[in-house]
């Protein structure tokens, strides 16, 4: 923003604070004159018949219908006796129409000088088609069943409204009917979610979000002290650990749809409390579970939004063709341009240093160099769903080895529009090599990697009593949504995402 458009949005937003001032103060003054007259503002409940939607689907030109629905006034324009009011309730909105000679003088006046957009009110009538054939309700009665105090905002526009919208969540769910729909398409990808995986027989469970030790990722934890044990407490950077404890357990198809909590960074596609899906299914592999999330998805892409092709970010996402999968390595040759021999065990050193790539560690083994390019180079030019596969074991202290690939372990990563979506792998039942895995993560943890795992020996004592063979996957909830409801930023998906504490 330039400073001349900086100092307009100041100065706009400064009369806009005034307006809004002396709005409040007069609707408060109308509250005291209502409460003279003997007028609750915020009376008891008013039964309500129906939804504005039912009053529209329900409309017969031969019969008349009454109807008693509330809902909050968008809009109102007067015509001397008469006024016209736009209605907005849980299922949408509806015309009312208010008619003097219809209503008392007394409670036509009421409307007149008390009644403001933003009131809740509770109307009843007879639906009725206006000369320009739009569906109306005829008022015969109605009740103020809330009074508003402050105005509504008109449009939400420039970047300190954007900050009002993740602010004042309720704002934005009154003003703007494509959010409103947004977090309405959320709550059914998560039903579908569950209706899909209930339908191939796994249960749903819920495991704790306060754990003594963080792990399941490699994240930074949320620290916490509970008092009454006098002991440290992490809030769960992943369900992981405990979801498979179930598995040895016996609970061979479960899943979890709950929140997650990095102590990380802050973009348009992350955010530090986040909704995830989990799921562990026994007696298969990695290779099944990348055919199975490719169903999953185009089932509810097609279930929630009518179609398998859906636009995110400037792109025609097409989930109904067989998704690509890539490994790693040949997804740097790919998207990178680089011939293999350039990339070399004895030339990617020279290719790393090319593109900027600092090695944290000097004891860094090929594979990971290779990811670090991958990261680099390709991960945001997958734009058509791709698996990744062939991840090195160092950064996957919890997937089993593939015993064909030494060095990579049996996971796979989706990318969709850059953005990864998914996470699977084969899991490490042996728990001889989880034991190995959790030491050489909490070595990794002391020399100052805060992301690394810790040595959990409760969980490597579970798998000491037998895991069958088990693949996991994990699907960021609000990363879907995004793709679902082509959102610009995770924070349009999060009814209210973490924001800096405004001063």
């Amino acid at each position: 923003m330039t400073k001349d458009k900086e100092n307009v949005a100041q100065e706009h937003a400064s009369v806009q604070d005034q307006h809004t001032s002396q709005e409040h103060h007069i609707r408060v003054e109308k509250v005291k004159k209502l409460r003279e007259m003997g007028i609750e503002p915020w009376p008891e409940v008013k039964p309500v018949t129906a939804t504005s939607k039912d009053v529209l689907d329900q409309f017969s030109e031969t019969e008349e219908k009454s109807y008693a629905i509330a809902g909050r006034v968008l809009a109102m324009r007067g015509h001397g006796k008469t006024v016209f009011a736009k209605l907005q309730d849980r299922a949408g909105s509806l015309q009312v129409y208010f008619k003097k000679d219809l209503l008392s003088e007394e409670l036509f006046q009421l409307l007149e000088q008390f009644v403001d957009v933003g009131d809740l009110l509770w109307v009843k009538g007879i639906s009725f088609k206006t000369k320009t054939g739009e569906i109306t309700l005829r008022v015969q009665e109605f009740t103020l069943l809330a009074k508003c105090l402050h105005p509504l905002p008109e449009k939400f526009h420039g970047l300190a409204d954007i900050e009002t919208r993740y602010r004042q969540r309720y704002l934005d769910l009154i003003s703007d009917q494509e959010s409103r729909a947004r977090f309405i398409t959320r709550s059914k990808i998560i039903s579908a979610l569950r209706q899909y995986l209930e339908g191939h027989d796994f249960i749903e469970v819920e495991t704790p979000m306060l754990h003594p030790i963080p792990g399941g990722a490699a994240a930074r934890p949320f620290v916490t002290h509970h008092n009454a044990l006098n002991s440290e407490l992490f809030l769960r950077i992943a369900p992981e650990l405990y979801l498979k404890r179930l598995a040895v357990g016996g609970f061979e198809r479960v899943y979890e749809i709950n929140r997650n909590f990095r102590n990380e960074g802050i973009s348009t596609r992350h955010n530090p409390e986040f909704t995830m899906l989990e799921f562990y299914l026994a007696h298969q592999d990695y290779q099944y579970m990348m055919t199975f999330v490719e169903s999953m998805l185009k089932e509810i892409a097609s279930k929630v939004c009518g179609s398998s092709t859906v636009q995110f970010h400037g792109h025609d996402i097409d989930l109904s063709k067989p998704f690509t999968r890539l490994s790693v390595k040949d997804a740097v040759i790919k998207y990178g341009n680089f011939t293999e021999k350039d990339i070399a065990p004895e030339t990617i050193d020279a290719q790393l240093k090319k593109n900027g790539i600092t090695l944290k560690i000097q004891d860094t083994s090929y594979a990971q160099k290779l990811f670090l390019l991958f990261e680099h180079v390709a991960e945001k030019q997958l734009i058509q769903p791709t698996y990744i596969i062939d991840y090195p074991v160092e950064i996957s202290p919890l997937a089993k080895a593939d015993p064909k690939k030494p060095g990579y372990v049996a996971r796979f990563e989706l990318f969709i529009g850059g953005i990864e979506f998914s996470n699977g792998f084969n899991e490490l039942n042996d728990p001889f090599d989880q034991e190995d895995r959790f030491r050489a993560q909490a070595a990794d943890h002391k020399a100052g990697d805060d992301e690394a795992h810790r040595y959990d020996a409760d969980y490597v004592q579970a798998l000491q009593y037998g895991l069958f063979p088990t693949v996991g996957c994990g699907i960021g909830i609000d990363r879907l949504v995004m793709l679902l409801t082509n959102a610009p930023s995770i924070k349009d998906v999060i009814l209210f995402p973490t924001l800096k504490r405004k001063e």
